[in-house]
């Protein structure tokens, strides 16, 4: 009796620490205090601007040239963003908001009235889209 017992007790045991163990491995990874991302988010390649630009380009019905224009826009102001977050000195949020907003200007001076609008529809639901920051 008392052997039928102590096998009971070690396969509780065992049964509360396989438990123990699969609960742990099943947490899911924390990425800081907030969880996620951390910092600003990565620079598109080359082709991913292109496929970008050409997205917004059907989307607000854009002629060839005024599309090859924005897409210049597009590749400068990453180019200089990227070669900001690679200097030493990181540049603060209200920097990146304030060349964010300078970027949105000049493709906007491409844009006619109505493609504006639509513009600012586009940018509106692009930072619906992004995860929330804390």
């Amino acid at each position: 009796m008392k052997k039928v017992m102590s096998n009971s007790l070690k396969g509780i045991l065992m049964m509360m620490v396989a438990l123990s163990c699969s609960l742990v491995s099943a947490q899911p990874q924390g990425g800081g205090q907030g969880g996620g991302q951390q910092g600003p988010p990565p620079v598109p390649s080359t082709k991913e601007i292109k496929t970008m630009v050409s997205s917004l380009a059907q989307q607000l019905s854009m002629t060839e040239e005024q599309e090859a224009k924005v897409l210049v826009l597009y590749k400068n102001h990453f180019e200089e963003i990227k070669s900001e977050m690679s200097s030493n000195s990181r540049p603060s949020r209200t920097e990146m908001e304030n060349k964010k907003a300078a970027f949105e200007t000049k493709v906007k001076a491409v844009l006619t009235e109505e493609q504006q609008t639509k513009y600012a529809a586009y940018l509106k639901e692009q930072l619906s889209k992004r995860p929330s920051r804390r």
